[in-house]
């Protein structure tokens, strides 16, 4: 008897050796050095000036992922299932204001009052003003090369002054459609580390895509500069944020990184305390960034084991390298100095992923978040 249960016990753990071994996995994972992680010290010491976060309902919807304020001064609020909301800025008159089938992760408005959305899902949309706002598809491929190549993770977007929408496709490996959403997608693709993101810009004179910036790890966030020759791009994988002139074309984020910057992109802040996501200009020259987690040791020390991150993602999702919920945002200059940081180590507000900035009111977005947050401007000390 005591024999059969150990050659079951045996076979058991064969099998599960077999599996955590040999299982198939969506990734092919590459080794990287992941840079000494400092902690929460100097401008980035722990302090709870995010814990008094207030809410806005957002009704039965999840994710107000991106919030920016409307030209008619409204609010605007992208949420999950494709949905963008419009309410005022204290949350009251809330509406369905259109729904695109994906899911929007990010938009800005143009100078003929179009919102100008990049859809996980559908790619670079526009969607007209009131009341017709029909739903355009500016862009979901570009020429690469000689061949088409679908956008397949459109995460970021900012308009500039001259017309030219600017970007980020996160991974052109792992659109959020297949690989079961927007989180699950991006922790394939973090994981992986085969920095296949880019930084895309349309020209609508033209409609024309070209690729401005490609070899990122998880391209995110992006801003424009005050003048409007450079945009700030959060490298989400890698745990920093680039300053890119708008003038480069198919430049390599590896090479310029490796060669320590040139003239058209720079690493602007590195080795920050988590994974950087949304970018906003705010007030006074400063640019909001909201860290989606911080830092995880376990991820880190995966680095340089690719074989060991395939075994990670064989065990239940639960217990794969993704730190816990940590609410943190930081506002920086356009020098790279760090002028504001709010933190919540509680992490009660999930995904800390943005901030929008109005005269009186900081809003704080989220992925996942089942409410809206938002700080007094005076809680915040800014």
């Amino acid at each position: 008897m005591l024999r059969k249960a150990l050659t079951a016990l045996l076979f058991l753990v064969l099998s599960l050796l077999a599996y955590l071994g040999l299982a198939p996995v969506p990734i092919e994972p590459v080794a990287w050095s992941a840079p000494k992680d400092a902690g929460y010290v100097g401008a980035y010491g722990v302090n709870q000036r995010l814990t008094g976060m207030q809410h806005i309902s957002i009704g039965d919807e999840t994710g107000p992922e991106h919030v920016a304020i409307g030209p008619d001064g409204k609010l605007y609020a992208a949420v999950a299932g494709g949905k963008i909301l419009r309410m005022n800025a204290d949350g009251t008159a809330r509406e369905v204001w259109a729904r695109t089938g994906g899911r929007v992760l990010g938009f800005d408005f143009d100078a003929l009052g179009r919102l100008i959305a990049v859809d996980a899902v559908r790619g670079l949309l526009a969607i007209d003003a009131a009341p017709q706002r029909r739903i355009a598809v500016l862009a979901d491929h570009v020429d690469v090369d000689g061949h088409t190549d679908p956008i397949r993770y459109a995460d970021a977007v900012v308009v500039a002054q001259d017309g030219k929408i600017y970007f980020t496709d996160a991974s052109r490996r792992f659109g959020p459609a297949q690989w079961g959403g927007t989180f699950h997608a991006s922790v394939l693709d973090i994981i992986e580390h085969l920095s296949t993101g880019r930084v895309l810009a349309y020209d609508p004179s033209s409609g024309k895509t070209e690729v401005v910036m490609n070899d990122l790890s998880f391209a995110n966030g992006i801003a424009l500069s005050s003048d409007g020759r450079s945009l700030f791009v959060a490298e989400t994988g890698e745990y920093r944020i680039w300053k890119i002139s708008t003038q480069a074309r198919n430049v390599s984020a590896k090479q310029i990184a490796e060669a320590g910057g040139d003239a058209q992109a720079r690493i602007l802040l590195a080795n920050l305390p988590g994974y950087p996501d949304n970018l906003m200009r705010g007030m006074n020259g400063r640019i909001w960034a909201g860290f989606a987690k911080p830092r995880g040791a376990a991820a880190d020390d995966l680095a340089g084991k690719p074989f060991m991150r395939k075994v990670a993602l064989r065990l239940p999702q639960a217990l794969w390298p993704v730190p816990p919920a940590y609410g943190h945002v930081i506002a920086f200059n356009e020098a790279g100095e760090i002028v504001a940081d709010l933190q919540d180590p509680s992490g009660r507000y999930p995904e800390t992923t943005g901030v929008t900035e109005t005269a009186e009111r900081l809003y704080i977005q989220s992925l996942h978040a089942p409410v809206l947050g938002w700080l007094p401007k005076e809680a915040a000390k800014l």
